[in-house]
């Protein structure tokens, strides 16, 4: 998870479309689902049929989810930068970018948001998404940066956040990986995003929370007020 996109149609439009009504402040509303801990193909399939069968009238989703040790690369992912798997499965999926490592301790969440209701394009989409995870890092007295041409959050040069997202009809799936209290040694295996020697850190080793339920409802809400989003607790979805 470390490029923009795969993008097939132009994310950004100069008129609103027809979408849920707005709520309260004008915001748009949208279901924040918590799926606990998963496999990641299930997930992955399910957001991708959520972006296939929705509409203009769907209501946007947020999901947080834990995934199982697994190592993903991108459609543009070289096998080369897989060193050594190991016991961890490796699976290529339809995002952009190369290898990242997900597992126990590691929110990812998965924005699925129609960008063209936003008004958002792509590149703005990553970066209040990247000013997300910054904010949140800010809340425990982390200073996290971007870094030029090497999208994701860092924190005194390692990565702490990753993004791998895809954009399909304008509408987005895919999304972050923020490390919070997790094993890092299975980045080793990898060259992390594609950069041999990258160096990886979490929340926990910062001195931050030593769990994620903590820092999801922090996240969530950064997340909301980047794109003007009025959240609302929804059961998970079924896989």
């Amino acid at each position: 998870m470390d490029a923009l996109s795969n993008v097939d149609v132009p994310a950004a439009e100069t008129h609103p479309l027809p979408g849920p009504p707005k709520g309260e402040g004008g915001m748009f509303p949208t279901r924040v689902r918590d799926l606990g801990r998963r496999a990641y193909e299930p997930v992955w399939r399910a957001m991708q049929a959520f972006t296939d069968e929705r509409t203009a009238d769907t209501p946007d989703e947020l999901w947080l989810v834990e995934h199982d040790p697994v190592f993903t690369l991108g459609q543009a992912g070289k096998d080369e930068h897989v060193l050594f798997a190991g016991d961890i499965p490796v699976l290529h999926v339809d995002r952009g970018g190369q290898v990242t490592y997900h597992g126990p301790g590691q929110i990812v969440l998965y924005p699925l948001l129609d960008l063209k209701r936003l008004k958002v394009g792509v590149k703005e989409y990553v970066h209040r998404i990247e000013q997300a995870m910054i904010d949140t890092l800010a809340d425990w007295n982390i200073h996290a940066e971007r870094r030029e041409g090497a999208p994701g959050v860092y924190v005194n040069g390692a990565k702490i956040g990753a993004l791998g997202i895809r954009v399909r009809r304008g509408c987005t799936f895919h999304g972050l990986a923020f490390n919070i209290a997790m094993d890092l040694e299975p980045f080793v295996r990898i060259n992390p995003c594609g950069y041999q020697g990258l160096k990886v850190t979490s929340m926990l080793d910062l001195g931050g929370p030593s769990g994620l339920d903590a820092v999801k409802p922090v996240l969530i809400g950064h997340v909301a007020r980047q794109f003007g989003l009025q959240v609302e607790q929804a059961p998970p979805p079924r896989l």
